[in-house]
């Protein structure tokens, strides 16, 4: 018995010894995790005596778990845009479908076709569908792969709505102008200046007379503006805007260059429902522009944001968010298995993967242009190395002794 037992806690230290040799041989892997062994004893035999208490002999140790530690590994900056590390709990997902596994290395980048792929080229997962209304990724549904093809031409949005932050002069003569205008573009891309002529028509009463040029519109003429709304802005005693009460609808003219009509709002209110003009008596000026539309141009190279957002700047320095990354969690991390190449793979003890985005149910940020680095500590791993060591050495000696013991009684009979 004491030979088993001594030989039970050589293999267990030896096992230790593996796993902290495999844990300083990847100190310098991308978003490694570190494993620690936790052992455990054998079963004890009861042994006949006149105690009270339970008098039992141990038979031994086993190793009771080899478990990943998740702490968070440091953060490098790379300024490789393609690069992403998770700042807190998560996985990136790789591969697709039922082949799917997980990864906190997030050293990624994109192959010949455009495709977001890992370092051993397994397509990265995300969301790329895009909500017509509002522009926003749709992050519901199943990840697909992100494919962002370089060199290609992203189609033109129209401009449906501008508007400007202004304040009109509340001590203005009657027929003093001031204009404010506003780039925007048509179904094709092409850009108009749209210019906003106010006219005081008397105190806290102003006209206004919204035109692009003539050359630009069917029918219009070169050199004449061409107006396509015209209406009254009017402030109470205090300078606030009291008409009109709501956004501008203003009907799109018809493009000499064949675009289609889109018709634009023009924002009068903020998202606070606060009025963007003014009538107090200070000069009049214009303080900020808006307007959502944008020219055809190729994506150049993206970002990455802490929501995982992929970014692209398209034409004259628009961004736009072309995908986002999916990110994976799990009720049990330590519960899944490593399968190499810096990959886990789903069980059961891990529970299933909830599937989301960056920032929300528990997952953590991302960060672009770094990689997270591996969390083996150096000094723990010598500390426990010494540790198993020293275990292997008792252990030997213990079967030393045994076996010394053994031939003293085989010696009884001489």
């Amino acid at each position: 018995m004491g030979f088993s037992a001594s030989l039970s806690g050589l293999y267990a230290n030896q096992q230790k010894l593996s796993v902290i040799g495999n844990n300083l041989a990847n100190l310098n892997t991308v978003g490694f995790k570190s494993s620690s062994v936790q052992f455990m004893d054998l079963v004890s035999q009861n042994v006949g005596g006149s105690s009270a208490n339970p008098m039992q002999i141990g038979l031994g140790v086993t190793t009771g778990s080899i478990a990943p530690n998740f702490t968070q590994g440091g953060l490098e900056n790379t300024g490789v845009n393609s690069h992403v590390a998770i700042q807190g709990r998560g996985f990136f997902i790789v591969g697709n479908g039922n082949d799917s596994s997980y990864t906190r290395a997030g050293d990624f980048s994109f192959d010949d076709n455009g495709r977001l792929v890992s370092a051993e080229g397994l397509p990265v997962q995300g969301y790329t569908q895009v909500d017509p209304l509002t522009g926003a990724i749709v992050t519901t549904g199943q990840p697909t792969d992100i494919v962002i093809p370089p060199g290609v031409l992203r189609a033109p949005g129209a401009t449906t709505s501008f508007g400007t932050v202004s304040n009109l002069n509340a001590t203005a003569a009657v027929g003093d102008t001031f204009t404010a205008s506003v780039q925007i573009f048509d179904a094709l891309g092409a850009e108009h200046l749209a210019t906003i002529t106010y006219t005081n028509t008397g105190p806290g009463a102003w006209g206004y007379d919204i035109s692009v040029p003539g050359a630009e519109v069917t029918g219009g003429t070169p050199g004449t503006p061409f107006s396509i709304g015209t209406g009254n802005v009017t402030f109470g005693p205090t300078g606030v805007m009291t008409a009109p009460a709501a956004d501008v609808v203003i009907t799109s003219p018809a493009w000499a260059n064949g675009a289609a009509a889109t018709n634009f709002t023009w924002d009068l209110y903020d998202a606070t429902n606060a009025p963007t003009l003014t009538g107090y008596a200070a000069t009049s000026a214009t303080s900020s522009k808006t307007q959502n539309g944008y020219a055809a141009g190729t994506m150049n190279p993206i970002t990455i944001d802490a929501d995982g957002n992929i970014q692209a700047t398209v034409g004259a320095g628009r961004t736009i968010v072309v995908a986002q990354l999916a990110i994976a969690n799990f009720n049990n991390p330590q519960g899944m298995q490593k399968v190499g190449s810096n990959r886990f793979a789903e069980t059961q003890a891990s529970g299933i993967a909830n599937v989301g985005v960056a920032n929300t149910g528990g997952r953590g940020a991302v960060a672009g242009s770094a990689l997270e680095q591996s969390n083996v500590d150096i000094a723990q791993e010598f500390t426990q190395m010494i540790l198993a060591q020293r275990g292997y050495q008792a252990n030997s000696r213990s079967i030393t002794v045994a076996d010394e013991l053994l031939v003293e009684t085989l010696n009884l009979k001489r």
